[in-house]
């Protein structure tokens, strides 16, 4: 398979290993180091696409991220189907299999293309509602046909094979952008000791490093290069991320890369358990925006046309991937980078028809060489006009008035297949925009920079510095002020020599005359991805849309995938044009996050790590971690499991636990139950209103269970208020609900009732609670407490202040495991002498710590909800037969009460909460498991009800659960079943939730 367009020397492919792959059903040939854009170049591959709305051919364009055409599906199967890859990001591997994404029959012989051409007049801005507004009887047909047509790739219909995964970062220093000024900037930061995170969206670091041929320190940059990476590999505090897309810059310096971990290997992740890609979240102190500039194409006629190319993409082609896209090149320039271009094309041993720059007198150090070598320049010109339909055939040139935007002079045509064309460089400022700050045009580059933004610093190309020099200056100076504000010593840093090259100031060329007016004239692209034209947005103007945000959308520029990378500067300058102002007056429109696309997959990820959610520890992790404790994740906090002793099972170690709290006395670290403080002297009124039942008589040191309701009467979260004072509350809510549940409270004071004096206040990391439970809890706190304990002193549902073990506390009576129960609440400095004081008394009460699974098991055989387990949101008091905590004859309305009065809330059959007793009392049943009444039914069974808790109970002696059963309430006695995806089937009694101590005696004790 030959590769007609491909050197046979040079560029930084591996030509000892060729790779294989198909396109549009056809094979070719391309080597290691390839991109899917390169090698279809080098294979001679003209037609990668078929326009959004006209249906034109099109062409490879760009080198990177600014790729508006070559759009393409990935995946040899479908179940590794990936839309709207850019050819010029994806790396080229052995059996890559990728199509145009628009295109019928094929992208050479498109049906649609006629009627591009038919149409094509009559398919402006705004054009579907222009046509299709009548008669209103056909819209469903219109629409029909319309939402044929548009679009770009397709999604998988199959199952993603591969996983992808979230990572957690902080670090000192983020820097965007591996070339030559993000580099400067790494290695300046890496020797102060500061963590700093790289990432570039290249497969490999050094941007425009990769193809220059500038010399650093006398020697290739990419030699300076290679080393730089040694050094910054083998710097322990530098993490760096080749193939990683900065996506989003979010408030507070928190940043979003996307990782394209094995996309260049294979169509799926080449091992098991390797995730495809990875979202990184990275809070940086400070951020350096290196992002460097993306050349603009000059809007022309028909530029559009397979052939017309970027200048720089045109280098980069030749110099990284040893790939001349045609014979005879045409090149267009306001800058001396077309004069590279020319010059790139001219080593590479190919014809250079002509430069021609629309400057009267370029003198730059490449104009000289141009002129050196003998290619023609013409100059004060520019192509107008490009010829040719599915690959250019000529250039139309004439000279050029830009101040008074028109052709004068001679026209010539020269004959060529390719033209090359740069309108200067835009600093890449979209991620600075993101922030909500605007960018800020700079005349002198002639493009925008980015605005002010706390924390990030830009440098290099994305602040308009292009020189090679001055780049790497301005990379090592952005460094030192990040570390001095990061709090690192400024370090010092020898800056590699490179010449100073003279350039010619650039011209400000967006948009070229035609002979013919705008709207008549061929058409002239300025976003092509969206086939905006420059007629379009003329048209936008003179239709009243004055703003260029307002012609963004009539026109749709820069709404595709490249976010108007190469189209938005020239379609704001023709707007500017039209309206007679500069562009700075016109502005920029807003850019948003993603950067670039990104797959579902990588933001749906699973999360890894250990930096993916806060950890929060109680006062007494250390100990728990000294006794051996196993935990687990109940909303941020670690609590303890169970405790295993020796080499128990959990099963064994959860047996032991709850056997000391039925016959001893156990304990539990509960400190992580949320806690607000409630002040004011409408607290009382407040909490009337927030719960279902009755609050206006609590007595001082009094404690009181609630149930919170959603409006929708649907039960949120439960919880224990205790009457402190009279204007003064302390209510417990659920672990995982406390942040909730404080939101919630002020959403309803602010918003409805705000004329309530009451106050909230979080006060969970304040206090820590330690719950002593079982028949010997009572001897066990009188060691080293002075507060009377006795049973008619202190009754259940009371609190007392005192002192414990010398401290003040404030200890409970409220029981979760239906044991005698006190809960002790200290200031959380003085937990682990509360706690150890306590257990100096451990071998005489057999005071054993247990933990959230014990918990569990205890509370579920005394038939306690666990909100979030036993309630899913669908669920109201009366379903789970708590009609006891609700006050329907409360004088306000609580919230939810109008919900329970309405039809569906009052129906028999919802779904109660019952008690099961499997037949088999060795089986536990599974959580979640759905439950039926006719287990020979045929499937799709009719669910009638499911499984929310469900343990093994040393107790009882067998296995029970909690469910939520269809009309259970007047089912007591009657038989379930479980069919389980094995095939077994489990049968079970509907019995009382409460399956021990039914009339509460042992917590009265």
């Amino acid at each position: 398979m030959s590769q007609p367009n491909r050197l046979n020397q040079g560029g930084s492919i591996d030509r000892s290993k060729p790779l294989d792959f198909t396109f549009n059903g056809l094979r070719y040939s391309g080597y290691e180091g390839d991109t899917l854009a390169s090698a279809l170049l080098a294979n001679g591959v003209d037609i990668v696409n078929r326009s959004f709305k006209y249906s034109r051919p099109r062409g490879i364009v760009a080198s990177g991220a600014a790729e508006p055409n070559a759009i393409v599906q990935l995946g040899s199967t479908e179940a590794a189907q990936v839309p709207n890859v850019r050819a010029t990001q994806q790396a080229l591997y052995q059996g890559l299999s990728a199509r145009s994404t628009n295109g019928w029959p094929n992208v050479n012989h498109d049906a649609m293309g006629l009627l591009g051409k038919l149409g094509g007049p009559m398919m402006g801005p705004g054009f579907y509602y222009k046509t299709f507004m009548a008669p209103a009887s056909m819209w469903m047909t219109y629409e029909k046909f319309i939402r044929k047509a548009a679009g770009l790739g397709r999604a998988p219909q199959e199952k993603d094979p591969d996983i992808y995964d979230h990572y957690n970062h902080h670090c000192d220093l983020l820097i965007i952008g591996a070339g030559p000024a993000g580099l400067m900037a790494a290695l300046t930061a890496a020797r102060s000791g500061a963590r700093v995170i790289i990432c570039d969206e290249q497969e490999t670091f050094g941007g425009s490093l990769l193809e220059t041929a500038d010399l650093l320190d006398g020697k290739p940059a990419q030699q300076w290069l290679a080393n730089a990476l040694v050094q910054l590999s083998d710097c322990g505090d530098v993490l760096m991320l080749p193939r990683t897309t900065a996506n989003g810059y979010h408030d507070h310096n928190f940043v979003t890369l996307h990782e394209r971990r094995t996309e260049h290997l294979a169509d799926t992740a080449p091992e098991a358990h390797q995730s495809r890609s990875r979202m990184h979240h990275v809070r940086a102190g400070q951020v350096i925006l290196a992002t460097g500039s993306q050349e603009r194409p000059v809007v022309y006629a028909n530029n559009d046309v397979p052939g017309n190319l970027l200048c720089s993409a045109v280098s980069c082609y030749i110099r990284r991937y040893a790939v001349v896209p045609g014979q005879k090149l045409v090149v267009t320039t306001a800058t001396d980078i077309g004069y590279q271009a020319a010059l790139d094309w001219l080593d590479a041993g190919r014809e250079v028809v002509a430069v021609v720059d629309c400057r009267a007198n370029p003198d730059g150090d490449r104009v000289k060489q141009a002129r050196q070598k003998g290619i023609r320049i013409i100059t004060g010109s520019a192509v107008f006009e490009a010829k040719g339909s599915k690959r250019v055939t000529a250039a139309r040139i004439a000279a050029v008035d830009l101040d008074a935007f028109t052709l004068t002079g001679q026209l010539e045509e020269l004959a060529c297949d390719t033209i090359a064309s740069s309108g200067g460089f835009s600093p890449v400022v979209h991620l600075s925009a993101h922030t909500g700050a605007r960018p800020v045009w700079n005349e002198e580059a002639l493009g925008f920079v980015p605005g002010r933004v706390k924390g990030m610093i830009p440098a290099g190309g994305a602040d308009a510095i292009y020189s090679l020099p001055a780049v790497l200056e301005s990379g090592l100076q952005a460094a030192q002020q990040a570390l001095q504000s990061c709090g690192y010593a400024a370090v010092s840093v020898d800056l590699p020599k490179a010449s100073q090259r003279i350039e010619s100031k650039s011209a400000a060329l967006f948009q070229v005359p035609h002979l013919k007016p705008t709207s008549r004239a061929p058409k002239q692209f300025v976003d092509l991805q969206n086939d905006v034209t420059a007629a379009g947005i003329e048209l936008a103007t003179r239709e009243g849309f004055e703003s260029i945000e307002h012609v963004k959308r009539y026109t749709a520029l820069g709404f595709g995938t490249d976010q108007g990378k190469l189209g938005n500067i020239n379609g704001m300058a023709i707007a500017a044009r039209i309206l007679g102002q500069t562009i700075p007056e016109t502005g920029t429109t807003v850019f948003r996050p993603n950067y670039t696309g990104i797959t579902f997959g990588a933001i749906a990820g699973r999360h890894c790590g250990e930096l993916f959610d806060p950890e929060r520890y109680t006062a007494l992790h250390a100990w728990h971690l000294k006794r051996g404790a196993k935990f687990e994740d109940v909303g941020q906090w670690k609590r303890p499991w169970y405790f295993p002793v020796g080499n128990e099972t959990m099963h064994e170690a959860v047996a032991r636990e709850c056997q000391a709290v039925r016959e001893k006395v156990g304990i539990l670290d509960a400190s992580t139950l949320g806690k607000i403080d409630i002040q004011g002297a409408d607290a009382r009124e407040f909490l009337g209103r927030v719960y279902t039942n009755k609050w206006a008589q609590l007595g001082l040191n009094k404690c009181r269970y609630g149930l919170m309701c959603k409006d929708d009467g649907m039960v949120m979260d439960d919880g224990v208020t205790t009457c402190l004072g009279d204007n003064h509350f302390l209510m417990t809510t659920t672990t995982g609900g406390a942040a909730a549940i404080l939101d919630w409270l002020e959403l309803w004071h602010q918003t409805e009732w705000p004329e309530l004096e009451v106050y909230f206040n979080s006060v969970t990391d304040h206090w820590a609670t330690m719950t002593i439970t079982g028949p010997r809890a009572r001897d066990l706190l009188s060691e080293v407490t002075d507060i009377d304990l006795s049973k008619d002193s202190f009754k259940f549902m009371e609190c007392r202040e005192g002192m414990v073990a010398g401290v003040p506390a404030r200890v409970y009576r409220i029981s979760f495991t239906g044991e005698l129960t006190y809960e002790i609440n200290v200031q959380a400095n003085y937990a682990m002498h509360v706690w150890n004081a306590l257990f100096e008394h451990e071998s005489t009460y057999g005071l054993t710590p247990y933990g959230t699974e014990t918990m569990h098991v205890l509370r579920a055989e005394k038939g306690f909800i666990i909100v979030g387990q036993d309630t899913d949101g669908s669920v109201t008091p009366e379903d789970l037969g708590m009609q006891w905590c609700v006050g329907y004859d409360k004088p306000f309305s609580w919230i939810g009460k109008r919900a329970l009065s309405r039809p569906d809330t009052r129906r028999k059959d919802r779904k109660q909460l019952v008690g099961l007793l499997p037949t088999d009392p060795s089986v536990v049943l599974q959580e979640g498991a759905q439950i039926v009444f006719d287990p020979k039914q045929s499937i799709p069974m009719k669910m009638k009800g499911h499984v929310t808790s469900s343990y093994y109970s040393p107790t009882l002696g067998q296995g029970f659960a909690l469910a939520l059963v269809m009309g259970g309430a007047e089912r007591m006695g009657e038989k379930v079943y479980m069919p389980m995806a094995d095939g077994r089937v489990h049968e079970a009694e509907i019995v009382s939730p409460i399956f021990l101590d039914p009339k509460g005696e042992r917590q009265n004790v």
